[in-house]
Formats: C-alpha cells, structure tokens, sequence
C-alpha cells in the first residue's frame, strides 16, 4: 500500500507545564498546570495529516517503556501506520519538558533517548520508498546520518520535505548540504533560516541561496506575522489568522501539515499556505501539540 506521507524523525512524549512566567536565570516562577501529551516534530505533523484524511506512516524508534508504548499507541490510534517504527529493547524512549506561559510562549528541553540511535540498517527501506512525500524532521544527535542516507536509497520521484528545526538549523547550512540537495520543499520559520544563514545578507539573499540548492518551495513561518512561500517565480506574504493563542506548541508542525496536504491535494503554493495558516491557528488554541488539530470537514468549510 503506498502511503500519501512518511515522517522521519523524533518521537517524544510531551510534559508541558503551564506556568506563570518563562523564568531566566536566578528567576523563580510556579506552576499552574501539567498536560501530557504526545509529540516530536513529525510525528505531530504526520498526525495533523491523518486528521485531514491522508494515508500516513511513520519511521521512528521507541524503547520498551511506558513512554513508548503511549507514543506507539497514540499513533495507532490516530491511524497512523506503525510499521515503520523500530521497538528497542534497551533505552529510554523520547522526553520533553516544555513550560508555557500564560502567553502562550514556551521554553522547551529535550531527552532524546532511542531517538539518538536510529542507524540505516534498522530502518525497512521497501516501507519508506513506498510513499508519495518523507517529510524529515530534526534529532538532536547522530540519526541525521540514518536520513542522509535513506535519501540516497528512495526512487527519485518521492517528494522530501524538510522542517529543520531550531536544532538542525543551528548547525549551519554547512551542516545540512546533503538533506538540503535532496529537499524538495524547505519548512522553515524566521528564527532558524537567520541561523542557517546567520550572514547580514538581506532576505532576498537568504530566499536565492536556499532555492540555489534545487528546492523547489521554500515556505519561511512567521508566527503571528504569518507566512512567506515562493517558489522562485512568485512569491506570496500570507496573514496568520487573528486567534486566542494558548499554546505555540507545535503550530509550526501544524502549518506543516496543512501546507503538505493543500499541495497533495493539488492547491497551487498560496491556497496551500492559507490551509498551513488555518490548521496552525487551530492548534494554538489549544493547549498541546496535536489537541487542536482540525478534521478534514474543517478545513474543507474554509475554502
């Protein structure tokens, strides 16, 4: 069966901790609440997907722990193909410790655990070359090399999207030449592509050099402000939906999906930037990545 989108990346559960204020150093705050959910970059976003009716599967690892048996089961149960995820007997599977504001602004810390040791030889290759798009996401360690190589193992014609994160972006672009020339459509918000190209150069600079490594769409999330995307002929700014924000907590993975699916579903760049635009402002009204994400219906009643 081949699946609409595969995502490759982190697997977490989320502890997101509503607090008084994001505390600095030698600052003090408390806590208000605690919400626990499941998450990691891709995962949220290949979750958002199958919300709005894709086939969806997932390449990933967990341990064999009560973390892990919740993050493979919260996918299954979102009907999510699991096929593709390794089952480590040994390890700690993924954390995150996220505190969010009474603004809806987070500080987040992670404990990658199995997420770290993912090699090309565990991964089944006939599963991810089974798939229209691999959208990649970013590990905190060495199972970048795992996604490096896999992409140079997959039919040409799958499509590779690519969110790198702050993590990966914060490495240089240096760092991502071999994901980037085998990147089809670049996710990226503001902060990360001015680490990526931390230069003084312009934004039309930042824009050319990116599209110069053969990416076809370069989307560019600008939170409240929105969204930029190109695709090196034209170039569209977007308004973010005027919400009342709970939580950023993964708004970006559900841009994301909204985004993949317009362009799965044929909508020309814009069209497919509005509905990244709507499924984010669905999800910041909620506390937790992936609680407000929307259905298809809903989507569907904005176009």
């Amino acid at each position: 069966m081949t699946l609409d989108v595969i995502g490759f990346g982190a697997l977490n559960l989320d502890r997101l901790f509503q607090v008084n204020q994001i505390a600095c150093k030698d600052e003090e705050g408390y806590i208000i609440n605690l919400h626990e959910s499941c998450g990691g970059s891709a995962a949220n976003t290949i979750i958002g997907l199958a919300r709005l009716g894709l086939e969806t599967g997932f390449l990933g690892k967990v341990a064999n722990d009560r973390e892990g048996e919740t993050l493979l089961g919260n996918l299954q149960e979102e009907d999510v193909n699991t096929e593709g995820i390794i089952k480590s007997p040994i390890g700690r599977s993924g954390t995150v410790h996220g505190y969010v504001d009474l603004k809806g602004q987070r500080a987040l810390y992670v404990d990658p655990g199995v997420n770290d040791e993912i090699t090309i030889e565990e991964i089944n290759l006939e599963y991810a070359s089974d798939a229209k798009v691999i959208h990649l996401t970013s590990f905190v360690g060495g199972s970048i090399k795992a996604q490096e190589a896999l992409l140079e193992t997959i039919p040409d014609q799958i499509t590779v999207s690519l969110d790198p994160g702050m993590i990966n972006a914060s490495k240089g672009i240096n760092a991502l030449e071999t994901i980037l020339q085998r990147t089809d459509i670049l996710l990226i918000n503001q902060g990360e592509l001015d680490l990526l190209l931390p230069s003084r150069e312009g934004q039309d600079v930042k824009i050319s050099t990116i599209l110069n490594y053969g990416i076809e769409i370069l989307v560019i999330k600008q939170g409240k402000k929105g969204c930029l995307v190109t695709d090196g002929v034209k170039t569209y700014l977007l308004e973010a939906y005027d919400v009342d924000c709970r939580d950023t907590t993964g708004a970006g993975d559900a841009f994301n999906s909204g985004f993949i699916y317009g362009l799965l579903e044929g909508k020309n760049i814009k069209e497919s930037a509005m509905i990244g635009n709507f499924v984010a402002s669905c999800c910041v009204q909620e506390l937790g990545a992936t609680t407000g994400l929307p259905s298809k219906s809903a989507v569907d009643r904005i176009r």
